[in-house]
């Protein structure tokens, strides 16, 4: 019998990347054995409620080893890069035991460096945004991934990172997942005002917050024109959520600003879904808001120079600012020419992911992954 794993030690956010693909093979290969593996019991419990979602499936639910002590931290501050080394490392023996660990994160490539080398490493991604991080060459160490179309297969290709035989194209498992919750649309404001989404990205390197963060939320908080929702990378707040509750009540008294610092909410797509206006900087989550064709606005916080760089081929789908004094005025004009864009941003998300005729895509990349293990065993 093939056994397979799917650990989950990053941020809850990477949970539904692989989540629905293994879902998908408990149901469609009931003779392999599927477990999920956790660093904190609150993640795992927001494991099992994913995965209710897919009755049909049948899998075991593992807390991986490590001292309480640390277990404590993990929960209070979050996964840093040491926590998540450590952790795989005191599971070498668990992990040993599968014929497949199935990831969204590249941290678990460790675990062949610590001699685990009888299980294939399988990387689903967490995105399918243009920045270098999701090209890097560790990737080629992976013995299987899952791409969502044929924009990444072009850039894995030309840097000899993936080979036929070793990976699948056309699976974004998180659409799925979001599709099965199908949580009634309630409206997020009390008005019928245009919504805006600030999704800052988490790296101070690439990142608008430090630099124009207060002075975004100062603006929407003293205009009546549109609402806010601040759902920034969950990583931003996730080593000091002190913060991120001290700017949430900050702002508790403004009925058209709805701030999360980084609860489900901002990671499951509910605020992808429902705003009118993307405002943000490198985060691939404006890959998912172009499921639906919306203006966008991108905040160049760094000097880039992006017009003819690919880790910013998606700037190319709306207006960059340089800085805040021309805000009011491209809020205002961004859904007048929005139809300037529309085309690109079609363009964008057909080559970014591969969804045919709306049907859920991980039962392939399931189906493609029990295939290669098998041709493995």
């Amino acid at each position: 019998m093939l056994k397979v794993v799917l650990p989950f030690i990053a941020q809850p956010h990477q949970t539904l990347h692989s989540l629905p693909i293994g879902m998908e093979i408990a149901a469609r290969s009931p003779d392999v054995e599927v477990q999920l593996a956790c660093m904190t019991e609150s993640h795992l419990e927001y494991a099992r409620e994913l995965a209710a979602f897919y009755p049909e499936s049948r899998v075991s639910y593992e807390l991986l080893r490590m001292p309480q002590r640390l277990r404590r931290r993990i929960e209070e501050k979050g996964p840093g890069p040491l926590e998540k080394i450590s952790v795989l490392a005191m599971n070498r023996s668990y992990f040993s035991q599968f014929s497949g660990i199935v990831v969204p994160e590249r941290t678990s490539l460790y675990l062949k460096r610590m001699g685990v080398r009888k299980p294939r490493l399988a990387w689903t991604r967490h995105g399918a945004g243009d920045r270098a991080v999701g090209f890097a060459k560790d990737t080629r160490l992976f013995d299987f991934i899952v791409l969502s179309g044929k924009k990444i297969e072009k850039r894995l290709l030309q840097q000899g990172a993936i080979t036929p035989g070793r990976y699948h194209r056309g699976t974004y498992a998180k659409f799925d997942i979001v599709q099965r919750m199908n949580r009634a649309a309630r409206p997020l404001f009390n008005n019928a005002r245009p919504v805006v989404l600030y999704n800052p990205h988490f790296s101070s390197r690439l990142s608008s917050w430090e630099k124009f963060g207060d002075r975004i939320l100062a603006f929407f908080a003293q205009q009546d024109r549109y609402n806010l929702v601040f759902a920034p990378h969950v990583r931003l707040f996730d080593r000091n959520r002190e913060a991120g509750e001290m700017l949430r009540q900050r702002f508790s008294g403004c009925e058209n600003l709805l701030i999360d610092p980084g609860s489900t909410r901002s990671v499951d797509m509910t605020y992808t879904m429902a705003a009118d206006l993307y405002l943000g900087d490198v985060s691939s989550q404006v890959a998912e808001f172009m499921i639906r064709p919306r203006p966008c606005i991108f905040l160049n916080a760094h000097n880039a120079r992006w017009e003819n760089d690919s880790n910013y081929s998606f700037w190319q789908l709306g207006d960059v600012l340089d800085g805040l004094d021309g805000l009011a005025d491209t809020l205002e004009s961004a859904f007048l020419v929005h139809p300037q864009f529309r085309e690109r941003q079609v363009a964008y998300f057909s080559e970014t992911f591969e969804l045919p005729d709306n049907q859920p895509t991980a039962p392939a990349a399931a189906d493609a992954m029990v295939d290669y293990l098998r041709r493995c065993a």
